[in-house]
């Protein structure tokens, strides 16, 4: 198997997430990431799903998904050909003792504190897969205390739009 990063333009309507998920999941395909946002066109919306599929399975739900009256437009997203960055906040242990070397451990991968407590700090990172899986990775000896991440959000590189393709 091997991860695809599928990009839908859809039109912003009540259900239509839980029937874009629901065909991966008939096909028993498990969603690593989804991400959903509005767009630059009113009304339209954005989903990111990350999938580990074969490409021919992979081929017959993009068929399916395109039958969805609200899917506007499916494109895979090359990793080479697009920029991808995942989204986490980490609220770390950080008392008077260890406070200074999270400090040197935020600014190492050039993250930001973001929430600032006596006994703790918030950090907001962003960036590829390794470098927020590295980051979690050197604060987990300061103590971990609540993690939230996003999924996966993406756009092809250069001049092309999906939106600008899908609405002439």
């Amino acid at each position: 198997m091997s991860t695809h990063v599928l990009s839908l333009l859809v039109e912003d309507t009540p259900g239509l997430l839980t029937r874009v998920s629901g065909l991966f999941a008939r096909r028993g395909f498990n969603i690593h990431s989804l991400a959903v946002g509005v767009t630059e066109v009113p009304g339209l919306s954005r989903i990111t799903v990350v999938v580990d599929v074969e490409a021919q399975p992979l081929e017959q739900v993009t068929k399916q998904l395109n039958k969805l009256i609200n899917v506007v437009k499916i494109v895979e997203l090359d990793p080479s050909a697009s920029v991808q960055r995942h989204h986490m906040l980490v609220k770390v242990r950080a008392d008077n003792s260890t406070r200074t070397n999270v400090i040197e451990v935020v600014n190492l991968f050039r993250a930001s504190i973001v929430d600032y407590a006596p006994d703790s700090v918030v950090i907001e990172i962003t960036g590829d897969r390794g470098k927020v899986e590295a980051f979690q990775r050197a604060v987990t000896p300061f103590g971990i205390k609540e993690i939230s991440q996003s999924g996966l959000v993406a756009l092809g590189r250069g001049a092309k739009s999906i939106s600008e393709r899908a609405l002439r």
